[in-house]
């Protein structure tokens, strides 16, 4: 190495230093910077992490990461990835694809580690999860990203799914000014009502449980009851709209039942209930609607946590009643983690631009709430061209809750919100893919709702689909949001 090789080598080694000290002198609020570390190049461009915890309430405990590229390197942009489920814990790598594409890119643990239990009888634990652990991520990575490379990110986006989507929500409703860009992948926003379904499911699951040929067998049923309904392509292989009726109901059990001759008259009973939906034991308001045709059972049950917040560790869960238990857990949960307001004229009239995407077989976090969302939405703005001018909402056939036998492949979303943001690029027709072993077996245009995918003189084209026809969740298990 020559020695003007050498001097610049120093000179970079003692920028690099002093930024690293800079970043854990960094004072944050009701936080700390915990480490500050570079880490060389490797199967990923040199980086630095910076790890930080804040308690902003006196049960808090909110972890937080960032991830910066060198400031070379970096394209001025920073996003903010979502969680899963119950949280707890922080998924290090999934920052380094964003990372070596050039962003800044943060996440958190929503202030639930070690494990869901963190929040039982914890409201300060409620608040962090339902809403104030990613804002203040998101603040906090702007502070290290100011400090960092000496300017504030030009834009700013989210990226989340699930639970990461009750995040995207909740972030485009309470704190508009955070991100330029949303995307909400099947977000689970509404969600007090969502586990109470997973309640409903499991106390029924529990008193008449279906083996996997039942289960299979009602899902065949649903596809082939639906398949007229379908165009050539997916009729009898998925159902891409699962908006149903009382009578389609009937139907499908019915056909269940001739395909099926172990399924019993309690096993018809209980897909009654399991297609309806739960509804309130004393005043038979709709607290959430049921599992859609064609989807799978396994994934609609379990995820019990926000009962055990609520009740404790030790309540039994099979005796919780859908009348005075329900009602004592929506008014302690509901306002800090339901993302029900469909009132986002600052997020729109910043600029902000919003992509919502649910999977037609998806069990786990249904369609329905946020296709009805998406309607009151439309309502609020008093058109849906006006909506649709922000905001876009994508039902997927046959896709669950991410990949699967549907639709499992699409577009890269973000990319589309940013191009949307930043070049004026609207969204509207995505090409999916059904893979079938890493092959392609359906290659189909996708539309945002409420248009639907046709077949018509052999070519794929959009057609008007039907508005609303999902039954709505009753006001009150969606209370006012808490600050």
């Amino acid at each position: 190495m020559t020695h003007h090789s050498l001097t610049i080598f120093f000179l970079a080694a003692t920028a690099a230093l002093a930024a690293t000290d800079e970043l854990k002198q960094l004072q944050i609020d009701a936080g700390k910077v915990t480490l500050v570390e570079q880490v060389p190049a490797d199967k990923v461009p040199t980086h630095t992490i910076v790890k930080i915890v804040l308690n902003p309430g006196k049960d808090s405990n909110v972890n937080v990461e960032v991830c910066l590229p060198e400031a070379e390197k970096w394209n001025t942009r920073f996003i903010g990835l979502g969680n899963g489920g119950a949280a707890g814990r922080i998924n290090s790598g999934s920052l380094l694809g964003y990372m070596a594409r050039g962003y800044a890119v943060a996440t958190t643990d929503m202030g639930t580690a070690p494990n869901s239990d963190s929040g039982i009888g914890k409201p300060d634990v409620w608040k962090d999860f339902g809403y104030r652990a990613t804002h203040l991520m998101t603040t906090v990575a702007k502070q290290v990203i100011q400090a960092s490379y000496g300017r504030a990110p030009e834009y700013s986006y989210f990226n989340g799914g699930s639970t990461g989507g009750q995040q995207a929500l909740q972030e485009a409703q309470r704190y508009p000014e955070d991100y330029d860009g949303i995307v909400a992948n099947v977000p689970a926003h509404c969600r007090t009502p969502l586990h109470a379904y997973f309640l409903w499911n499991e106390q029924i699951f529990h008193q008449c449980p279906f083996n996997n040929t039942q289960e299979e067998n009602v899902i065949a049923a649903g596809n082939e009851y639906m398949a007229s309904r379908e165009i050539p392509q997916t009729a009898g292989k998925m159902v891409s709209d699962p908006r149903c009726t009382g009578k389609d109901i009937e139907a499908v059990i019915a056909l269940a039942q001739k395909k099926d001759a172990t399924l019993t008259d309690k096993h018809a009973e209980a897909l009654r209930k399991l297609f309806s939906g739960p509804k309130h034991a004393i005043t038979g308001e709709r607290i959430f609607d049921g599992i859609p045709f064609g989807s799978s059972f396994k994934i609609a049950h379990g995820h019990l946590y926000l009962f055990q917040w609520v009740f404790g560790k030790d309540k039994d869960m099979q005796s919780l009643d859908f009348g005075k238990d329900i009602d004592t857990y929506t008014a302690a949960l509901g306002p800090y983690l339901n993302a029900e307001n469909p009132d986002l004229t600052p997020f729109e009239k910043r600029g902000g631009k919003l992509i919502m995407i649910s999977g037609s077989a998806d069990s786990c976090v249904p369609y329905h709430a946020t296709l009805d969302y998406y309607e009151r939405v439309i309502a609020h703005f008093g058109s849906l061209e006006k909506a649709a001018s922000f905001c876009k909402f994508y039902i997927v056939p046959g896709m669950s809750h991410g990949p699967g036998p549907g639709i499992n492949k699409l577009p890269d979303m973000l990319g589309l919100v940013m191009n949307w943001r930043e070049k004026g690029e609207v969204p509207h027709t995505l090409n999916a893919q059904r893979l079938v072993d890493g092959k392609t077996e359906l290659d189909m245009p996708l539309y945002p709702y409420p248009e639907k995918t046709g077949w018509e003189s052999g070519a794929f084209k959009p057609v008007n689909g039907p508005r609303g026809g999902v039954e709505r969740v009753a006001e009150r298990f969606s209370p006012k949001a808490a600050d």
